[in-house]
């Protein structure tokens, strides 16, 4: 393990920017201190995932820049769209650069208008201010096409840093399938001419095994949430889905899985940090980045409990597997292509299966309610939502859907809100 002084050297010698720096080390930990770690009942087994949290630009950084030194690259990815596979086969290191921090917000403004998606300006900001050594390690970062405010960000972050997007086909035709495809073979050609490897059968299929794994263990970990007592609180939960897009794959993999053992063995002892009778959240909509933990923390402090997640950070992220059985490159490319395609993000029109996801979770981890959250000025998510109110008044699902940021401006009024909402569950 690297020392204070080995650490804060690393953020040197990236070009951080370490009076800046400070200051969101002197606004993290409290966040963390306020809304993670009073919790009761937790799991033992959690702690790992705590101390990556409250290291998080110490620790895996160092790993990535130690990667770099001996001659690996970095690349930041902001999308689950972007197949990790990929630039792990090629002795790559991806790491997810979204920013869930109202800290980065203001240096995202000073680029991006004020009526952008905080996620984005939280992103923007973060590495315009050099305040992440996630993004001051990475040797490039790689966007996608799904929203108008990433697509315009991206020319502006392209000036400062080397800059891929993959374009993500709007529908999900057989054509489009095949249009991802080649997105993808261009992904292989620029990672190639980065990292000076070639691309083969045997290091794809280990790396699609590798990513598989994780993914096997979160599915794994939110199988456990269906239980009632729910083993685990879903800031808990959420925090080691979040952690799962910066730690090694390998190492996450078999320390989530450790962590399924305590759960399940807490699932047959009925043992939980909340009662069996509380009312159940299912949480739909945006990201909720690394440390925006707002929701649900409001939600668990006001009688509920949050269950599962459809979201980016949550099960779009884990629930579909790569097929493991292709025979030739073309064929893991194409397998890679169908996998990442069944992603429903609301980019997509129509959005239908979105729905049906929405509508089958509910009832395998027996929500009692859903909370539609929606970041501010996410002009998709947000209008999507009246088709999903819809369809779910039709299944007699109760339903609310919240619109906020990152700041905690709002936290009242959203409380009153989640708290009259979670009393029509009881009654």
């Amino acid at each position: 393990m690297a020392t204070y002084q080995e650490i804060r050297q690393m953020w040197s010698d990236v070009g951080m920017d370490l009076d800046k720096h400070d200051g969101f080390l002197n606004t993290f930990p409290g966040i963390y201190k306020r809304i993670i770690q009073p919790q009761e009942g937790r799991p033992d087994k959690i702690d790992y995932f705590s101390k990556v949290v409250t290291s998080v630009h110490g620790r895996r950084p160092y790993e990535l820049f130690k990667h770099k030194q001996n001659g690996g690259k970095v690349f930041g990815t902001y999308c689950v769209y972007v197949p990790d596979e990929i630039l792990l086969a090629l002795n790559g290191v991806s790491t997810g650069l979204c920013g869930g921090d109202q800290f980065w917000v203001p240096g995202g403004e000073k680029f991006l208008p004020a009526n952008t998606c905080p996620l984005i300006k939280s992103s923007m900001g973060s590495r315009m201010d050099r305040t992440s050594p996630f993004c001051q390690v990475a040797d490039m970062f790689i966007g996608e096409a799904t929203c108008d405010g990433k697509k315009k960000a991206w020319e502006i972050l392209a000036q400062d840093v080397p800059m891929h997007i993959m374009e993500v086909p709007q529908m999900k035709r057989e054509k489009d399938i095949q249009r991802f495809a080649e997105e993808i073979w261009q992904l292989v050609e620029i990672a190639q001419n980065l990292t000076g490897n070639q691309l083969n059968y045997d290091t794809l299929a280990q790396s699609i095994i590798t990513i598989n794994n994780k993914r096997r263990a979160l599915k794994r970990l939110n199988r456990t949430r269906q239980a009632s007592p729910v083993p685990i609180s879903g800031k808990d939960a959420l925090m080691v889905i979040q952690v799962a897009f910066y730690d090694d794959p390998i190492r996450f993999a078999e320390m989530t899985n450790i962590l399924c053992d305590e759960l399940e063995e807490r699932i047959i002892k009925k043992e939980g940090p909340f009662a069996a009778d509380i009312p159940r959240i299912l949480v739909t909509g945006t990201p909720m980045a690394l440390p925006n933990w707002k929701l649900h923390h409001l939600v668990e402090t006001s009688g509920a409990v949050v269950v599962c997640e459809e979201s980016c950070t949550g099960t779009r992220y884990f629930e579909e597997l790569v097929e493991e059985d292709s025979t030739d490159l073309n064929g893991q490319i194409m397998a890679l292509a169908e996998r990442y395609m069944k992603t429903n993000c609301a980019c997509f029109t129509p959005n239908q299966a979105r729905t049906e996801d929405i509508i089958r979770y509910a009832k395998e981890y027996k929500a009692d309610g859903i909370i539609d959250y929606t970041l501010q000025f996410c002009g998709l998510y947000s209008t999507e939502s009246y088709l999903l109110r819809s369809a779910l008044k039709n299944e007699a699902i109760p339903f609310l859907h919240i619109e906020t940021d990152y700041s905690e401006q709002d936290s009242e009024q959203l409380r009153t809100r989640i708290e009259a909402f979670i009393e029509m569950l009881r009654d």
